[in-house]
């Protein structure tokens, strides 16, 4: 058995199990329709694949609420019509089971439904049916994985008679992505410190920032894809730090299982730090 509870953007809740609202039937936890992109060349038998990319997830609710009375049922009713509002934007659907909690963020597309009929409605029942969708159509943990990597070891001086610096690179270490896909990233990288890099080894991917961090700021960067951002936090100033990102930098995810990460930079303190967090994602529950 499991449970479901919605909250809504003005953080009301409900919980739909056992009376007053009771579930009775839920579609569209698991499967979710894939939207296969390919491209045809003329005269090309067939077509050639180039990526299957998951439409938004759909969710339909039964559930039934129950009252003591007429006057009871109608209290009920309502509430569900109130938390369920379209006009509240987004919200957060919770699945609990024995076997933990998953999360994903859900609109809702229609006013509850309350169908008529005798096996419908009475007395003291309605039933209702809820209509939601997911924009993202990955299930989350609800607490996110967060990990700090030990800094660099600092760059080292020789009196030579022509510019040369030597660093070294920074202990790597392994984060696992216990998840179904790929899960972006958020990364904060304390100041001061000269032009940090952070790496994914498992891939070939890096993030460098070509700027000069001073003491106390924050390098933030977000690399989900649906609000990728990249800023310094500056006492009470939010820098765009976009423009600072190398070229050749990629805002790189954790793919499932293990990710060596390391962290390194052109100059910096040796009790300097990044911290990275991350939810793992799933296809379904």
């Amino acid at each position: 058995m499991f449970k479901l509870i919605y909250t809504n953007s003005a953080n009301q809740s409900i919980e739909l199990y056992e009376a007053p609202y009771r579930l009775i039937n839920v579609e569209g936890l698991g499967g979710t329709e894939v939207d296969v992109q390919t491209q045809k060349s003329p005269y090309q038998d067939g077509s050639t694949y180039v990526d299957s990319v998951l439409e938004n997830k759909s969710i339909e609710i039964q559930i039934k609420i129950t009252g003591n009375d007429e006057s009871d049922l109608t209290i009920n009713r309502r509430k569900i019509s109130s938390i369920f509002s379209p006009n509240l934007g987004m919200g957060v659907l919770r699945f609990i089971n024995d076997e933990g909690e998953k999360e994903i963020d859900v609109v809702v597309e229609a006013v509850p439904f309350f169908p008529d009929g005798s096996t419908n409605r009475q007395r003291t029942f309605q039933k209702a049916l809820i209509h939601l969708q997911a924009p993202d159509p990955y299930w989350r943990d609800p607490l996110e994985v967060s990990r700090t990597l030990v800094a660099f070891a600092g760059t080292f001086s020789f009196p030579l008679r022509f510019p040369l610096r030597f660093g070294t690179r920074g202990d790597s270490e392994v984060l696992t992505n216990t998840g179904d896909v790929t899960t972006p990233v958020k990364i904060n990288i304390q100041g001061p410190v000269e032009v940090p890099q952070v790496i994914n080894e498992t891939t070939g991917e890096y993030i460098r920032a070509n700027v000069n961090l001073l003491g106390g700021d924050i390098l933030h960067i977000d690399t989900n894809k649906n609000h990728k951002r990249v800023e310094i936090y500056r006492g009470n100033s939010v820098i765009n730090a976009f423009g600072y990102l190398d070229r050749t930098s990629d805002l790189w995810s954790l793919v499932p299982g293990d990710n060596v990460i390391k962290y390194s930079a052109n100059r910096g303190r040796r009790d300097g730090a990044v911290a990275i967090a991350w939810h793992n994602r799933y296809l379904g529950v």
